[in-house]
């Protein structure tokens, strides 16, 4: 006669009555009853959800531009948020019927199996949720700029910068992304592929989102051809993921619209200082002729930037506008971000983020190796990254992912800071 109930999840299901077998049942012992998903992280996540809910009841009377465009940043995380929540109750539903004596041993054994599969997928849904609720990037959608200096490292440095430059190249090209040279300039000398500064445009949308994981410093690590003795030198080359802007009557939101006085990115014309200069370098009459070359200089930030690629005046100074908004797009961007991880140091202890200043990946030619240091992955097929292939794409993909694993941390440890004040101001 069967004597001990055996325990399942908060409830008692006795062998003889459920009609299945110890081992099965111990295996159903194993299944986890946890959400996975921080307080502070579900209070965020059903406050947008109420945001949503109450913006689409508003657009049901009436439309509004902004409030739709809100109801469409906030619909992943509300259908994401409404799976979750109906997974949760579906298990909760369950256990109470496993918990029931009165249940039929038939519907027991479905409901096990049943619960088997809800918590199988809640992790997903979880997960799913967790990533809707990092915000999206200011400039996620649009088109960027790739702008490309050597460091330190002297000769090899320009060298390596021209190799990043053909790396970016073959990457959109896989990719099918149309991109535009907009300045390419190189060391006077022999050797042609010393390059002092690219800068690429790639016109996709989107493509901000996929390279901003590139912007850093770039060591290299490799015997140079004219190292006589076979030393490894190491150099670094920087590199920066600037947004472009499209034009203004391409239907750009309004808070990006360059051209409108209350946008965050509008550049007033009076700061900046315009100077017309002759084009260096090889050009022949042409350029020693006329002044096509234009120098623009942000006065409230000390931002330069000159073109010269084109022999058209008009065509330059279109350019040096476009790279000059750009810079001081990122710029303001990047400084909203420090703010926030300033305000989060206190929360957690310590926050970092890595800049146009920090060491993110390392090339070595010897071992064949690219090393990205953020996500911490190591590829051993560099020819690959170099061609721009798949293994580039999985290390920018390893970087997403850091990214969005750091936010989501950081937020959690927000709204759990933001818990516990409440807590102690009701306590006062």
């Amino acid at each position: 006669m069967f004597k001990a109930p055996w325990v399942c999840s908060r409830f008692f299901v006795p062998f003889a009555r459920v009609g299945l077998s110890q081992p099965l049942l111990l295996q159903r012992r194993s299944l986890k009853t946890d959400v996975g998903l921080s307080p502070g992280l579900l209070a965020r996540a059903r406050s947008l959800g109420a945001e949503h809910s109450k913006l689409s009841a508003h657009l049901a009377n009436a439309f509004d531009a902004k409030a739709a465009k809100r109801v469409g940043e906030l619909a992943p995380i509300a259908s994401t948020l409404k799976e979750w929540e109906h997974a949760n109750k579906s298990i909760l539903e369950l256990m109470s019927l496993l918990h029931d004596p009165d249940t039929e041993n038939e519907l027991r054994t479905l409901a096990l199996e049943e619960l088997e599969t809800s918590k199988a997928t809640l992790p997903v849904i979880t997960d799913n949720l967790t990533k809707a609720l990092v915000p999206r990037h200011p400039f996620a959608d649009l088109p960027c700029l790739l702008e490309i200096r050597p460091g330190a490292g002297g000769d090899e440095a320009g060298l390596f910068a021209f190799e990043l430059l053909k790396m970016y190249v073959t990457f959109c090209s896989h990719r099918g992304f149309r991109y535009t040279l907009l300045k390419q300039e190189v060391v006077d000398g022999p050797a042609e592929d010393r390059l002092s500064e690219a800068i690429l445009e790639v016109e996709a949308d989107g493509a901000y989102d996929i390279l901003r994981t590139e912007s850093g410093v770039h060591r290299v690590q490799r015997v140079p051809a004219t190292e006589a003795k076979g030393r490894t030198h190491t150099s670094a080359v920087s590199v920066m993921v600037l947004p472009s802007f499209p034009d203004a009557e391409s239907g750009l939101d309004s808070s990006l619209n360059y051209e409108d006085p209350n946008s965050d990115y509008y550049v007033d014309p009076q700061e900046v200082r315009t100077e017309k200069m002759r084009a260096g370098g090889a050009g022949g009459q042409h350029v020693n002729k006329t002044e096509s070359a234009i120098r623009l200089t942000h006065i409230p930030t000390g931002t330069v930037v000159s073109m010269q690629d084109s022999r058209s005046q008009h065509a330059n100074r279109k350019k040096a506008w476009q790279i000059l908004r750009a810079k001081l797009a990122e710029a303001r961007q990047e400084a909203r971000e420090q703010e926030m991880v300033e305000l989060r140091r206190g929360v957690m202890g310590g926050v970092s983020r890595m800049g146009r200043g920090d060491k993110i990946r390392t090339y070595n030619y010897g071992q064949s190796r690219c090393t990205d240091h953020r996500s911490g992955l190591t590829v051993h097929n560099l020819d690959d990254v170099l061609d721009g292939g798949k293994s580039l794409q999985n290390i920018m993909d390893s970087v997403r992912t850091w990214l969005v694993d750091h936010e989501i941390a950081a937020m959690a440890a927000e709204e759990s800071a933001k818990n516990k004040e409440w807590l102690r101001a009701q306590q006062r």
